[in-house]
Protein backbone atom coordinates (compact mmCIF):
# COMPACT_ATOMS: atom_id res chain seq x y z
CA UNK A 1 0.00 0.00 0.00
CA UNK A 2 1.23 3.58 -1.27
CA UNK A 3 1.25 6.42 1.59
CA UNK A 4 -0.82 8.19 -1.05
CA UNK A 5 -3.38 5.32 -0.62
CA UNK A 6 -3.47 5.71 3.06
CA UNK A 7 -4.63 9.22 2.57
CA UNK A 8 -7.69 7.89 0.61
CA UNK A 9 -8.43 5.59 3.07
CA UNK A 10 -8.19 7.90 5.63
CA UNK A 11 -10.64 10.12 4.00
CA UNK A 12 -13.18 7.66 3.52
CA UNK A 13 -13.13 7.20 7.31
CA UNK A 14 -13.63 11.02 8.18
CA UNK A 15 -16.38 10.32 5.62
CA UNK A 16 -17.88 7.82 7.34
CA UNK A 17 -17.77 8.72 11.07
CA UNK A 18 -18.69 12.19 10.09
CA UNK A 19 -22.02 10.79 8.86
CA UNK A 20 -22.05 8.57 11.94
CA UNK A 21 -21.81 11.61 13.48
CA UNK A 22 -24.37 13.55 12.03
CA UNK A 23 -27.22 10.44 12.63
CA UNK A 24 -26.43 10.46 16.29
CA UNK A 25 -26.64 14.22 16.39
CA UNK A 26 -29.99 13.67 14.58
CA UNK A 27 -31.19 11.26 17.19
CA UNK A 28 -30.56 12.92 20.18
CA UNK A 29 -32.40 16.02 18.87
CA UNK A 30 -35.32 14.02 18.63
CA UNK A 31 -35.42 12.16 21.74
CA UNK A 32 -38.51 13.91 22.34
CA UNK A 33 -40.17 14.67 18.76
CA UNK A 34 -43.96 13.06 18.79
CA UNK A 35 -43.75 12.24 15.51
CA UNK A 36 -42.30 13.26 12.08
CA UNK A 37 -43.04 14.29 8.54
CA UNK A 38 -44.89 11.13 8.36
CA UNK A 39 -46.95 11.46 11.52
CA UNK A 40 -45.32 8.41 12.95
CA UNK A 41 -43.20 8.69 16.48
CA UNK A 42 -39.30 9.33 15.14
CA UNK A 43 -37.15 5.92 15.11
CA UNK A 44 -33.94 5.67 16.10
CA UNK A 45 -31.27 5.39 13.49
CA UNK A 46 -27.67 4.23 12.94
CA UNK A 47 -25.39 3.56 9.82
CA UNK A 48 -23.53 0.65 8.73
CA UNK A 49 -19.90 0.50 7.14
CA UNK A 50 -18.72 -2.32 4.67
CA UNK A 51 -15.19 -2.82 3.88
CA UNK A 52 -14.07 -0.43 -0.12
CA UNK A 53 -12.55 -3.41 -1.98
CA UNK A 54 -10.35 -2.30 -4.95
CA UNK A 55 -8.14 -4.66 -7.60
CA UNK A 56 -5.39 -5.50 -5.86
CA UNK A 57 -5.61 -4.50 -2.11
CA UNK A 58 -7.90 -6.42 0.45
CA UNK A 59 -9.68 -2.67 2.04
CA UNK A 60 -9.18 0.29 0.51
CA UNK A 61 -11.55 1.75 2.86
CA UNK A 62 -14.70 1.99 5.00
CA UNK A 63 -18.35 3.66 3.19
CA UNK A 64 -21.55 3.70 4.81
CA UNK A 65 -23.89 1.18 2.89
CA UNK A 66 -26.93 2.19 4.55
CA UNK A 67 -28.86 3.80 7.06
CA UNK A 68 -31.10 1.27 9.47
CA UNK A 69 -33.65 2.29 11.43
CA UNK A 70 -34.85 0.60 14.83
CA UNK A 71 -37.17 -1.74 14.87
CA UNK A 72 -36.95 -1.58 19.09
CA UNK A 73 -40.24 -0.82 20.63
CA UNK A 74 -41.86 2.70 21.11
CA UNK A 75 -41.41 4.04 24.42
CA UNK A 76 -44.47 4.59 25.80
CA UNK A 77 -45.24 7.26 28.31
CA UNK A 78 -48.26 8.34 30.44
CA UNK A 79 -49.60 11.45 29.57
CA UNK A 80 -53.46 11.46 29.86
CA UNK A 81 -53.91 15.43 28.54
CA UNK A 82 -51.79 15.04 25.32
CA UNK A 83 -53.66 15.31 22.17
CA UNK A 84 -51.49 12.16 20.75
CA UNK A 85 -52.54 10.16 23.88
CA UNK A 86 -54.76 6.89 23.67
CA UNK A 87 -57.68 6.13 25.29
CA UNK A 88 -55.49 4.99 28.21
CA UNK A 89 -53.56 8.48 28.20
CA UNK A 90 -50.42 6.99 26.77
CA UNK A 91 -48.38 8.53 23.55
CA UNK A 92 -45.91 6.63 21.69
CA UNK A 93 -42.45 8.25 22.04
CA UNK A 94 -39.16 8.05 20.10
CA UNK A 95 -37.52 4.88 21.14
CA UNK A 96 -34.13 6.93 21.38
CA UNK A 97 -32.17 6.02 24.04
CA UNK A 98 -29.81 9.01 25.22
CA UNK A 99 -27.28 7.54 27.06
CA UNK A 100 -26.54 5.00 24.22
CA UNK A 101 -26.39 7.84 21.79
CA UNK A 102 -23.80 9.97 23.92
CA UNK A 103 -22.10 6.87 23.70
CA UNK A 104 -22.24 6.25 19.95
CA UNK A 105 -21.06 9.81 19.78
CA UNK A 106 -17.95 10.09 21.69
CA UNK A 107 -17.07 6.86 20.06
CA UNK A 108 -17.58 8.15 16.39
CA UNK A 109 -15.79 11.26 17.54
CA UNK A 110 -12.69 9.26 18.63
CA UNK A 111 -12.60 7.16 15.49
CA UNK A 112 -12.77 10.27 13.59
CA UNK A 113 -10.18 12.00 15.96
CA UNK A 114 -7.71 8.63 14.91
CA UNK A 115 -8.72 8.88 10.97
CA UNK A 116 -7.48 12.25 11.32
CA UNK A 117 -3.99 11.01 13.28
CA UNK A 118 -3.43 8.49 11.08
CA UNK A 119 -3.61 11.17 7.63
CA UNK A 120 -1.15 12.94 10.16
CA UNK A 121 1.32 10.34 10.57
CA UNK A 122 0.88 9.76 7.02
CA UNK A 123 1.64 12.94 5.85
CA UNK A 124 5.02 12.98 8.38
CA UNK A 125 5.95 9.97 7.00
CA UNK A 126 5.78 11.45 2.97
CA UNK A 127 7.49 14.70 4.54
CA UNK A 128 10.40 12.80 6.16
CA UNK A 129 11.22 10.93 2.50
CA UNK A 130 10.81 13.87 1.05
CA UNK A 131 13.83 15.10 3.23
CA UNK A 132 15.54 12.22 2.72
CA UNK A 133 16.23 13.15 -1.26
CA UNK A 134 18.17 16.39 0.59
Amino acid sequence: MSLLASFDIGATGLTAQAMRLNVTASNIANVESMSGPDGRPYRARQVEFSSIAKEGSPGAGVAVTKLIESNAPLRREYRPGHPKADSFGYVDMPNVNPVEEMVNMISASRSYQMNVEAMNVSRQLMLKTLDLGK
